[in-house]
């Protein structure tokens, strides 16, 4: 049987940080190197990430913190809450190391990025995989994976071999012949093909379809294309080693969504102005950050469903804007407008969030014949944002909005954070 030879006229590399959110809680506390750790999600719900140690000792990804409380304390794991102000800084600090390598990143999570190579002359890409690795360690103590391949696709399972096999890998793995690539595939379960999920991979098995290799075979084609379109077949093409997927570019988002469940109940409408206020002049930042403004705004609110009698217990509404903003207060306003038509006092509220869409570059805005926004707040907003982006703070806020907090969830087993609160930076004791 013939195979498709590969094309080396590109090299991708994909590089993740292993077990990211325990390796970021430990750069600050390095006693915890080898201990078992697990991180929480929002409001110190379920389980979102665990180190080697806790998956080890068999803690379920996914399960609820309450439920496996007692097996914590048992197994004597340490316990965080997302501290997403410190992983999100830590991040970054990544992503600028590893565009010393190449100017060419695509931050494809927070802890994972694709690296393209075009025009580079490396001569030993296991050496310089194992260079990022060093550096990386070196700078910021967090340790990654490396996997080279000539496509995004493939340099995803490279990766994936990386991290299972770090003795014979060092952490670094390289898809250079059809061999390797053949042997990988065949390694691969279809589950772990990047984009296969859960739903699909079923369909793929009832198919005879159980690895990446199966999932290229010829006879599988137009299974492949009825299930999942040009996708699936694009996909097929970069594990026979044809790179169709190239480095994308950051791309402004058509939504921006800022939900959130609450620690404990809401029930007044003074409290619920203050959280969907919040939540509005966050959306208006990162509208401003990627230079864009919205046509319409949109309010969530999802109520106890245990606590209520009536099926629907989520609630939706949309406003659209007179004009495009970008403005803390003309979002801010539209969300509470619509919150004070809706909102029930009395009722049991869980979460609520605020939604902007219909969102245009900053420079296509029109401006309206009869009705425009007041000129002085594009100036109030730019000295807000200069002195968040100084201080790191929201000190600045809107008259509806609580002084002294963002918003507020559980977080009993939150870590300081290291690198974005002054207050709270590392003392040294010489």
């Amino acid at each position: 049987m013939s195979h498709t030879i590969l094309y080396f006229y590109k090299m991708y590399a994909l590089v993740d940080c292993n077990n990211f959110y325990a390796s970021c809680e430990r750069v600050f506390q390095p006693q915890l190197i080898g201990k078992p750790i697990v991180v929480l999600s929002n409001n110190d719900g379920c389980i979102i990430s665990r180190s080697d140690e806790a998956r080890a000792l068999e803690i379920p990804m996914g399960a609820p913190e309450f439920k496996v409380r007692n097996e914590l304390k048992q197994k004597n794991i340490h316990v965080f809450s997302s501290n997403y102000a410190l992983y999100g800084d830590l991040s970054n600090r990544v992503m600028k190391i590893l565009e010393g390598f190449t100017p060419n990143v695509e931050v494809y999570s927070i802890d994972e990025a694709f690296l393209n190579f075009d025009g580079m002359p490396i001569p030993d890409y296991f050496s310089y995989g194992l260079e990022m690795k060093k550096r990386t360690l070196k700078w910021l103590s967090i340790p990654i994976s490396v996997g080279f391949a000539s496509t995004k696709a493939l340099s995803k399972v490279a990766n994936k071999i990386a991290r299972k096999f770090p003795e014979k890998t060092n952490g670094v793995y390289l898809i250079d012949n059809d061999e390797k690539r053949i042997k990988a595939l065949k390694w691969t379960k279809i589950e772990d093909v990047w984009g296969i999920g859960f739903r699909l991979s079923k369909k793929m098995k009832a198919q005879q379809i159980f690895t990446a290799y199966d999932f290229t075979l010829a006879h599988n084609e137009a299974f492949i294309k009825k299930e999942m379109g040009v996708v699936g077949l694009r996909l097929r093409l970069e594990l026979l080693g044809e790179s169709v997927l190239e480095i994308e570019e950051p791309k402004a988002r058509k939504n921006i969504a800022i939900t959130r469940s609450f620690a404990g109940n809401i029930t007044t409408l003074s409290e619920m102005k203050e959280r969907v206020s919040t939540f509005a002049t966050v959306c208006a930042e990162k509208l401003r950050k990627q230079q864009s403004c919205c046509n319409a705004v949109i309010l969530y609110l999802r109520k106890d469903h245990h606590k209520i009698q009536r099926d629907r217990y989520s609630f939706y509404r949309l406003e659209t804007l007179p004009f495009a903003s970008n403005s803390n207060i003309t979002i801010s306003s539209a969300a509470v407008q619509m919150l004070e038509k809706v909102f029930e006092e009395g009722e049991i509220y869980k979460k609520a969030g605020v939604i902007v869409t219909d969102i245009i570059p900053e420079n296509a805005k029109q401006f309206q014949l009869f009705e425009e926004e007041n000129p002085k707040h594009q100036k109030l907003m730019q000295v807000i944002d200069d002195f968040h982006k100084r201080t790191g703070e929201r000190k600045i806020k809107l008259a509806s909005q609580d002084l002294e907090r963002t918003w507020t969830m559980k977080q009993d087993h939150l870590s300081p954070k290291y690198t974005t609160n002054f207050n709270e930076i590392l003392t040294i004791k010489c």
